[in-house]
């Protein structure tokens, strides 16, 4: 029986659509991700007196406000992903549930 099931979800369109959406959205955003995580790395390993300027007559640094982007950034994309995968990717699910079963 669940052999059956297996067989007609692979041979479902919507299935097969969902599964490269998914993948589509989910390298992207990986793309971004390590681009603007690994830009701070590298910011860091060659051009540390950008980093190191500081922000008006304060005593905070370039640094400390990129870096917070960065963490910043990254639940921004995170709840963006959720977000989309809630409102999108449940729907098709529960469709192709039904179809299937």
């Amino acid at each position: 029986m669940q052999q059956d099931v297996m067989e007609r979800l692979k041979a479902s369109r919507q299935y097969r659509d969902l599964i490269k959406r998914r993948g589509r959205l989910t390298w992207a955003l990986t793309a971004v991700m390590l681009v603007v995580y690994y830009g701070y790395v590298l910011l860091i390993a060659f051009d540390k007196e950008l980093l190191a300027a500081r922000v008006g007559n304060g005593v905070m640094t370039w640094g400390m406000p990129i870096g917070l982007f960065v963490i910043i950034f990254t639940v921004v994309i995170t709840g963006l992903y959720v977000r989309h995968a809630n409102s999108v990717y449940d729907d098709l699910t529960e469709k192709i549930k039904r179809e299937v079963a």
